[in-house]
């Protein structure tokens, strides 16, 4: 569902510090979406890691971290006027898979597989986004720009909308914490499966296969 306004609309929502689900949500969902791509048959040995890792390196590591960071990286555009436009675009999305493609190219990595983790991650925000609540006009993300600028939004209403305004304050902290908690609530157990189905996954892939594997494949 959406509705047009002029081009040079900018939601009152971003002016008054108004953004939908929370980082901690957004970040999660990019955590997921990571464990996600690995289940995804491939080259995939080299995401594990023995018995004696640490529980970074057997979440992923570094790449599982980028994910999270890039789940939530289209609310830096805050610190400019025009929220939720550009940097909430599925052209945003394939710039992110582009440039993560290409330096999977130079490190000799799956540049099929890394493109697509980290795009999906980028893009997990928007969907969030459009499934989440937005009271202030006008409602939902510019998910076409610049081809077009309407703007989307699922009325679900699935998460909260957060403040980033006052956020010492009594009510702010509240509203906040609810919203966190529902995002918990709705994404934990999401992670979870995921992260046990990963581990089922790549049970049968020895970490000497890790160690030991081209990492000049292109799946």
């Amino acid at each position: 569902m959406h509705f047009r306004l002029p081009l040079d609309g900018i939601a009152e929502s971003a002016m008054i510090g108004l953004p939908m689900p929370s980082p901690i949500g957004h970040a999660l969902a990019g955590v997921a979406v990571a464990w996600t791509a690995d289940l995804i048959p491939g080259d995939r040995a080299w995401r594990t890691v023995p018995d004696t890792g640490t529980w970074y390196q057997r979440a992923g590591g570094g790449l599982t971290l980028l994910c999270a960071g890039l789940a939530a990286a289209p609310d830096l555009d805050l610190a400019f006027a025009a929220h939720r436009t550009m940097t909430h675009s599925l052209l945003a999305a394939v710039c992110v898979g582009a440039l993560a493609a290409a330096i999977a190219a130079d490190t000799r990595r799956p540049i099929a597989r890394i493109a697509l983790m980290c795009a999906a991650a980028y893009g997990s925000h928007l969907l969030l986004d459009w499934l989440g609540a937005d009271d202030f006009p006008p409602r939902g993300i510019q998910a076409l720009w610049p081809i077009s600028y309407e703007w989307f939004i699922s009325n679900a209403d699935v998460f909260r909308q957060t403040a980033r305004h006052e956020i010492f304050t009594r009510p702010v902290i509240l509203k906040n914490v609810q919203a966190i908690v529902q995002e918990l609530a709705i994404l934990g157990p999401i992670a979870i499966a995921v992260w046990l189905a990963r581990v089922k996954a790549l049970a049968g892939l020895t970490p000497h296969v890790a160690l030991t594997s081209p990492r000049n494949t292109r799946n």
